[in-house]
């Protein structure tokens, strides 16, 4: 690691930024200077407005990520250099609003019911009851399985903040069963190829698990653990759940992000009257087919 970005790294842990997202940072900062084969403190803000048309129109990079790049370009030259210019000379991207997939109840069960193994079907339920990350999910250790209290302790989740969420008595009894057949050591869903070592499940795998059970129940849709998440949350709204108490079980810094799942909801979606059906339109036998049909 050069200097600069060993410089950028620890600026990043003194603001204690995720681990994932500091090892983003750091390889975007990495990837833009390999691109220019200069050090990143000899570049500025012309380069910057390339590189970004650069991975938008040559790499064909989404905007997502595309905003990432230049979230990491902005972190090292305000914080690490400490240099200052005019950032809305380079806006981010336009980012399409898609609404998450969502899952059915019956689609839920299908994916539990085609898992091949107690493993698998311990990790689609605790994703699906609890609404939690998938990286949340690979570092569950057994003592955050509180049965006393009926409740997991997530730990450390996104943005290092704690939360509480409750324990299903259905997931206590499957992941009861799991502990004694599979017996694992301090990790909940050890690496199912280094269990010795005592490494957790990887996120990759946890995606990787989601996908295979879709695909095994039948369910079409682009599906992955974060699927899940959405599909729990929409659940509860759906079953009479206030937003405020759904923002505080998935963990989000704020409402706004949970009111998406009203958009979801179909019981919102139908609470309001489809002004079609109060139109008084005539019937259908009175309206003549189409001409194509009358030839035929």
């Amino acid at each position: 690691m050069t200097h600069l970005r060993k410089l950028m790294l620890d600026e990043l842990q003194r603001r204690n930024y995720a681990k994932t997202t500091a090892e983003a940072y750091i390889r975007a900062l990495r990837d833009f200077a390999a691109y220019y084969r200069l050090p990143p403190d000899r570049l500025g803000p012309e380069q910057i407005r390339h590189y970004q048309l650069h991975l938008m129109r040559e790499k064909g990079l989404s905007p997502k990520t595309v905003k990432q790049h230049m979230a990491a370009m902005k972190f090292f030259y305000i914080h690490t250099l400490r240099r200052s210019f005019r950032w809305d000379q380079l806006p981010y991207p336009k980012t399409a609003q898609r609404l998450p997939i969502i899952l059915s109840l019956e689609e839920v069960r299908k994916m539990i019911d085609s898992t091949s193994s107690l493993f698998q079907r311990a990790i689609l339920m605790t994703l699906y009851s609890t609404g939690m990350r998938r990286s949340e999910l690979t570092r569950l250790k057994i003592g955050d399985i509180d049965s006393k209290r009926m409740v997991i302790h997530i730990l450390q989740g996104k943005g290092g903040k704690d939360r509480d969420v409750p324990l299903s008595s259905t997931l206590l009894g499957t992941l009861r069963e799991y502990y004694r057949c599979m017996k694992p050591h301090n990790y909940l869903f050890p690496s199912p190829h280094s269990c010795r070592k005592g490494l957790f499940i990887s996120p990759r795998g946890v995606f990787e698990l989601c996908r295979a059970a879709a695909k095994r129940a039948g369910i079409k849709k682009k599906i992955g653990p974060h699927s899940l998440r959405h599909s729990f949350a929409t659940h509860l709204v759906e079953a009479g759940a206030d937003l405020r108490t759904v923002q505080l079980l998935l963990g989000h810094s704020s409402l706004n992000h949970t009111m998406i799942y009203l958009h979801l909801s179909q019981h919102h979606i139908r609470a309001c009257a489809n002004p079609l059906d109060g139109l008084g339109v005539c019937d259908l036998s009175r309206v003549s087919p189409s001409r194509r049909n009358r030839k035929q």
